[in-house]
């Protein structure tokens, strides 16, 4: 394990950590993060498929599929056949926060706000007094669907000290009441959250358009300070959205990187959304997307149903999200044997009751896969007294039967409106799931 009060970071792990930025800034929500994977694979010379298109996919192809919030990219290696087995990189692309309800104009005293809705489990108090944007979708009359964000446009409030003395013996904030933030000042009846979106819609994205138009929508909020490298020696760094979108970038790095004639099955990076809301709809894990899109590829490659259990039976997922480095100021929430340092690589997590997924084989497959990427590794368990959270990893094993093994990267601040991870770690984490690959 390496030293974590290591402060010479490699500048492999600065670029890596500098694109990882980019990424997070392209994608303030999950229809955008989607949307940004797609874009990149593209870039790199992958052919987008349309799931109401007959896809023609055949071996040393590449290619990417979007499906609301979710996106699936693959390279099909030259030798692949009926019993080419898969390995799945498996990721989230949505993060805790609100979400935008409908009637989302409101506001009293003045000030115009906007009407939001808790989504996942954020740390409510990290988003008080943060300039805010709202990003996501809007689907128009023609049932065609537009990216938007709006830059900063919302603040959430806290009330002063001199209104609550005993504020800081600690802070309880309603849910309802505490969390609208304000957008302007006027006249509520005058205001329209809608046509404001509706007016941002990025010409590239078709817009702007006609507030009547839109009949639907999905919009988020977002922090808008832009991620960054901090600290005595710069080796610590600072993001929203680091869960999840820390391990999808990673992801995709290490899927443009690999090359298809050393893959030993069809590689895949799998990014869901819902997964901060149990990943039950129809692109989060626990849905069909993943299923159908392995199903598919079996069949271009000739499988028939024995052929696909084989492929299956022999299939890894490398299910990735963050986890939790020790906390210098709480030590005691964490076991007292197993604590996960910032800068000492990625996390293999383990958990008796299979909240991870992780078994001998899987963290025999994954400390192979570190070792062969020259990569430091670490184990994680949660503290007996505090249940550890879970990922898409058991949901994915349930589903497709394959082997899966989570792991991650060590962060504090978790479902904070910014996060907190060490510079090296996101590009260890990329260089493992690399050597996976091609285990």
């Amino acid at each position: 394990m390496q030293d974590s009060h290591a402060t010479t970071v490699p500048e492999a792990a600065r670029t890596h950590a500098e694109d990882l930025g980019r990424f997070v800034s392209a994608a303030p929500s999950s229809y955008h993060a989607a949307a940004e994977l797609a874009r990149r694979a593209e870039a790199a010379g992958f052919v987008r498929l349309t799931e109401t298109d007959a896809w023609q996919v055949a071996p040393g192809g590449r290619y990417v599929v979007v499906r609301d919030g979710s996106a699936i990219a693959f390279v099909v290696p030259p030798s692949a056949g009926p019993t080419t087995p898969f390995t799945v990189l498996g990721t989230h692309t949505d993060s805790p926060g609100f979400k935008l309800k409908p009637q989302p104009t409101t506001g009293r005293g003045g000030w115009v706000q906007a009407g939001l809705e808790v989504y996942g489990g954020p740390l409510l108090n990290s988003w008080l007094d943060r300039e805010l944007e709202l990003a996501g979708r809007l689907v128009t009359r023609d049932g065609a669907e537009h990216l938007v964000r709006t830059g900063p446009f919302a603040r959430i409030p806290q009330l002063a000290i001199h209104l609550d003395r005993q504020v800081n013996d600690g802070l309880a904030l309603d849910k309802q009441r505490h969390t609208q933030p304000v957008i302007g000042l006027g006249d509520v009846s005058g205001a329209d959250v809608l046509g404001e979106l509706a007016a941002r819609v990025d010409p590239a994205a078709g817009g702007p358009v006609d507030p009547a138009d839109v009949l639907g929508y999905d919009v988020l909020v977002a922090d808008t300070q832009a991620p960054r490298a901090f600290g005595a020696r710069g080796e610590l760094w600072a993001s929203g959205r680091l869960d999840n979108l820390l391990s999808t970038h990673a992801a995709l790095v290490a899927l443009l990187d690999a090359d298809p004639d050393a893959l030993t099955g069809v590689a895949a990076v799998a990014a869901f959304d819902h997964e901060e809301i149990g990943s039950e709809s129809r692109s989060g894990a626990a849905g069909p997307f993943l299923a159908d899109v392995l199903g598919r590829v079996s069949r271009a490659l000739g499988a028939g149903g024995e052929d696909r259990r084989r492929a299956l039976a022999a299939s890894l997922c490398v299910s990735s999200d963050v986890g939790h480095a020790v906390h210098p100021n709480y030590p005691e929430r964490h076991d007292p044997a197993n604590q996960p340092q910032a800068g000492g690589g990625p996390i293999l997590k383990i958990n008796a009751n299979q909240r991870y997924s992780t078994d001998a084989h899987g963290a025999a497959l994954w400390q192979e896969a570190c070792t062969a990427a020259g990569v430091p590794s670490q184990e994680f368990v949660s503290n007996n007294t505090i249940p550890c959270g879970s990922t898409i990893g058991p949901i994915t094993a349930t589903r497709l039967g394959i082997r899966v093994v989570d792991v991650g990267v060590p962060i504090l601040s978790m479902h904070s409106a910014r996060e907190l991870t060490a510079v090296v770690d996101p590009w260890y984490l990329s260089r493992a799931m690399g050597a996976a690959l091609v285990r």
